[in-house]
């Protein structure tokens, strides 16, 4: 049987807002040691998300944007987040990461108007499977 993304996902994720400046997003990824942070709006719901590639894409325009420093998450986040279900299948899943070269997806749930991301699956997460099984 199929695995499915909520059994190999990692459960929750770390988030920041439109507003928090960029210092502070690299600041959150480094003392967290992850790779890539999810921008919530008020409500909780997915905007964006924000990467370490993100961010050091955006360090090699400092020379040419006066006002780097006062950057925010919502100036460099990604907001065509490649997203799926728990419900769906970990081979299609890893299928998504690699058609679109990405190294996660957010995993979410509708809610209302938007989706609340409730995970993520990264390309770790699936080596790691296949080495349990």
């Amino acid at each position: 049987m199929e695995r499915l993304v909520g059994e190999v996902m990692h459960h929750g994720v770390l988030t920041c807002r439109r507003e928090t400046p960029i210092q502070d997003v690299a600041r959150q990824m480094s003392e967290q040691d992850v790779s890539a942070l999810v921008v919530v709006n008020d409500e909780g719901n997915m905007i964006g998300l924000i990467s370490r590639t993100d961010l050091v894409n955006a360090r090699l325009y400092e020379q040419y944007w006066k006002h780097w420093r006062g950057l925010t998450a919502g100036h460099i986040m990604v907001t065509d987040v490649v997203s799926v279900r728990p419900g769906d299948t970990v081979q299609d899943a890893s299928r998504l990461m690699m058609e679109r070269r990405i190294h996660r997806v957010v995993v979410v749930e509708d809610a209302g108007e938007g989706v609340k991301p409730i995970g993520v699956l990264s390309v770790t997460d699936v080596v790691r499977d296949i080495a349990r099984n």
